[in-house]
């Protein structure tokens, strides 16, 4: 499993639209071979900051599959033109530790 996480920072005074469409595109993401699960959390000291995490199969289904695909295009159109700086997207793993 790979965890995509991203800061978003959303133009002053369009948080609540940024919310709504938010919504809109959960539901493509959600549809997208390899996609798992999804949060979205809004920042409590930062107004207009907000944390997405994404939980994939591969990177490759986030990278190509997603990025890729037709419905990407819709995501891009739908959220976007919120953000300001464009977010840096980063891929993690989990470390399995043993004692």
């Amino acid at each position: 499993m790979v965890l995509e996480a991203v800061l978003l920072n959303v133009k002053d005074g369009y948080e609540s639209d940024f919310e709504i469409a938010f919504l809109k595109a959960s539901i493509i993401i959600s549809s997208m071979n390899g996609y798992l699960s999804h949060e979205l959390h809004r920042c409590i000291e930062v107004k207009g900051k907000y944390l997405l995490l994404v939980n994939w199969k591969t990177l490759e289904d986030h990278t190509i599959g997603f990025r890729a695909s037709t419905e990407y295009q819709e995501w891009k159109k739908l959220l976007h033109h919120f953000y300001d700086p464009f977010p840096i997207v980063e891929h993690f793993e989990k470390v399995e530790l043993k004692q």
